[in-house]
């Protein structure tokens, strides 16, 4: 007995293609030529052919739509895709085809914050601006079940990933953070996106972080770290500029021969020189009326 494994169904992506419709304008002159030679006949004659010119104009009439600027229409016909117009201005399609207009402008999405834990399980608060327009009418309206809902849940999906793949600060072995390598994590996001997004005829123009914090429970801690961190980074940058001015101090010494010092007087030297640079408070001068030696 042989086993038989389903075979997986894959999606036939729709692909735009130009519609064959006609200018508007021009017909709108033969369906107003029309008009008017209908109710001449009514009038004049033979009312037969006039009410027959007159169905005419008004099956003509239902045909017309217009297009803006930046704005597109996908003509069907019973539910088959018969091709997209992108000329702007008064266009007139047989009256029987469908007509769904779709926005092809530039759009900006401001996304909620999100509450989720970055690479090393830190709960943060991150959001995103996504800036994309429609490039394919075809896959954007019958690829995807509501395409501007479909835009919203995957930029929604592609933020939480970006934020499980970097750390919110301080990466390991200088690997970028959410926080310091924002350029990265932008780019990052917008090839995501634009992959998630290709099924529904999307392209992305831009994508960047609005929002990057520590979740509230965290936040406070997180500040001290922070706040620690920083004490610790101006000390060290206070203990440096110290030995410096101290090394410095004693060169200029020794070379203009002011005093000679041997090697305990340096030291205290040093001692009372680095108290003075490295204290947080002033330091209080001393007159020293003895010497080191009794």
């Amino acid at each position: 007995m042989t086993q038989t494994t389903p075979t997986q169904n894959t999606l036939n992506q729709t692909v735009e293609k130009p519609a064959s419709v006609a200018n508007g304008g021009f017909i709108l002159i033969l369906a107003l030529l029309a008009l008017g030679l209908g109710i001449a006949s009514i009038i004049a004659g033979p009312k037969v052919i006039g009410g027959i010119l007159i169905l005419l104009f008004i099956f003509t009439v239902s045909g017309f739509y217009t297009l803006q600027a930046n704005e597109a229409a996908a003509i069907t016909l019973f539910g088959d895709y018969m091709g997209t117009d992108r000329t702007p201005g008064l266009r007139w399609v047989i009256p029987w085809y469908g007509r769904t207009k779709i926005s092809l402008r530039a759009r900006n999405v401001t996304g909620e914050k999100l509450k989720v834990n970055d690479k090393r399980g830190n709960p943060i608060e991150i959001a995103a601006v996504v800036v994309w327009r429609v490039t394919d009418t075809a896959a954007a309206l019958f690829d995807v079940d509501h395409y501007e809902d479909f835009v919203n849940i995957q930029i929604e999906t592609a933020v939480r990933e970006i934020a499980s793949h970097f750390a919110y600060d301080h990466g390991e072995h200088e690997e970028p953070t959410l926080r310091a390598g924002a350029d990265l994590v932008s780019a990052r996001l917008r090839e995501l996106l634009q992959d998630r997004l290709h099924i529904a005829g999307v392209m992305v123009d831009e994508a960047k972080l609005s929002h990057l914090a520590y979740a509230p429970e965290i936040a406070s801690a997180m500040l001290r770290r922070q706040q620690a961190e920083a004490v610790l980074a101006a000390r060290q940058k206070i203990v440096q500029g110290a030995v410096e001015m101290v090394d410095q101090a004693l060169r200029h010494l020794a070379e203009r021969n002011v005093v000679e010092l041997d090697t305990e007087r340096k030291a205290a030297m040093v001692s009372n020189l680095l108290v003075v640079l490295c204290s947080d408070s002033e330091a209080q001068p001393v007159v020293n009326t003895g010497s080191l030696y009794n």
